[in-house]
């Protein structure tokens, strides 16, 4: 019965051809905007994610602050081999895990100078950089020597600088003296979002001189998960763990390390070392605005393109049912229930709901697919809102299906009420009435 009624649905379809493509078409277009705009979020947080759990944060932080006195702090994990081996005990979803020693310093070259976050790193035991960073000049293996620096373009664009070339480091040290260094830049890669702007690399051992810190010292234990999903969970695990082994633990608190730095911590009044157990969300907190902000735009976006299709669906389908009424009529004076006249009509609304958006999630994935693949470039005065510096769209097929048939359900129960309209309809008016 079921397949007679699609085959009838089918037919009735083809046979108001103009109208319905009309129809098809506004929902296919909606659908690829839908499924544009929610790849444009996506894509956003995967370049951040992707750039920040390379340059800045792993999926959890194992890092901490140690406190001379109750006003000075520095991002500091004190013998942290024995924390690494506390936290392996607890973690059993770990990749992989890195320790880098965190820093920040004025570069000087000869032309220029601005600030940089620093990542102190043994570059023989971080595969993240090997497979992420793409080196536009010199070699990443290089990064080994003591004294060297690994800098992005738009980094060594601005000071103005080469492979070969040494600039100088000047950085203020825990006891309120400003030490500095001579490093070579030994490589420059290219950039990887936002965050590289301000992010570099050099040796850990560099880093360690530079501050006057001991070999046992480091500044984060960056761990990367199997799952990233499960770093919530991992992270108020360790907190429990570490707290538990004899170490104080921060509480949790969704915020940087360099703003609990500057902000918070000072303003404590503890000395020595507290641990602080964080995720790559919370790393990257202070750009949430920017998808609070794409949220927001596109909630509002999705309701007002919701209103526009159910008020253009009630619309076009009432202008049909008009058209049909002798035809609605007929079918009523042959014996045709009002229920099986309602259930045909959502059929029909259903099966151009499915194919219109189906249609339209196709090729929204066709364009994300090409406009990824063309890499085109973001003008500088929207990367800071876009987060990449080339236009990436990320569009899985399960959840650009899914806008389908969400949007596929609201057309057909925007035609429940004008089919409701077509089922009451006398046998004997509807027969004789004129279009």
């Amino acid at each position: 019965m079921l397949l007679v009624d699609l085959q009838i649905a089918s037919r009735n379809l083809l046979r108001h051809t103009r109208r319905n493509l009309f129809l098809g078409g506004a929902l296919a277009a909606t659908t690829a905007l839908l499924v544009l705009l929610n790849g444009l979020s996506e894509g956003m947080k995967a370049a951040l994610m992707e750039s920040a759990t390379t340059l800045m944060t792993g999926h959890v932080n194992v890092g901490g602050f140690y406190k001379v006195t109750s006003s000075t702090a520095a991002p500091l994990v004190t013998d942290y081999e024995k924390v690494l081996a506390e936290t392996r005990k607890h973690v059993p979803e770990l990749d992989y895990f890195t320790v880098r020693v965190r820093g920040y310093a004025k570069a000087v070259s000869e032309k220029a100078s601005f600030d940089l976050v620093l990542g102190g790193v043994d570059v023989g035991r971080e595969p993240k950089l090997h497979r992420v960073l793409q080196i536009v000049a010199g070699r990443l293996d290089d990064l080994a020597q003591p004294g060297t620096l690994l800098l992005f373009e738009d980094q060594a664009r601005r000071l103005e600088v080469r492979v070969g070339d040494v600039i100088t480091l000047s950085a203020p040290t825990t006891r309120g003296q400003t030490n500095t260094t001579d490093v070579r830049v030994v490589a420059v890669a290219r950039s990887v979002g936002l965050m590289s702007g301000f992010s570099a690399f050099l040796p850990a051992v560099t880093l360690r001189k530079l501050y006057n810190l001991r070999d046992g010292h480091t500044g984060v234990i960056q761990l990367y998960l199997v799952d990233h999903r499960r770093a919530p969970e991992v992270a108020s695990r360790l907190r429990v763990e570490l707290a538990r082994a004899g170490w104080r633990v921060l509480e949790s608190d969704p915020q940087a390390y360099f703003l609990k730095l500057f902000q918070k911590i000072p303003s404590e009044d503890w000395t020595g070392q507290k641990l602080d157990v964080t995720t790559w969300e919370d790393e990257m907190s202070f750009l949430s605005w920017i998808f609070s902000a794409v949220r927001v735009l596109s909630a509002i976006l999705v309701f007002v393109l919701m209103i526009i299709v159910v008020v253009g669906i009630v619309n076009t389908l009432a202008i049909a049912i008009r058209e049909r009424t002798r035809e609605i009529g007929t079918l009523r004076a042959i014996g045709m229930q009002r229920r099986k006249v309602r259930w045909l009509l959502l059929l029909e609304a259903g099966l151009l709901g499915i194919i219109s958006t189906a249609a339209g999630a196709a090729a929204a994935m066709l364009l994300a697919a090409l406009v990824n693949r063309a890499r085109i470039g973001i003008p500088e005065s929207a990367q800071m809102f876009l987060m990449q510096q080339h236009l990436f769209l990320s569009t899985p097929a399960a959840t650009s299906f899914l806008y389908a048939a969400i949007l596929a359900a609201v057309t057909t129960l925007a035609s429940l009420l004008p089919a409701t309209w077509a089922a009451r309809l006398q046998p004997v008016t509807a027969m004789h009435h004129i279009g």
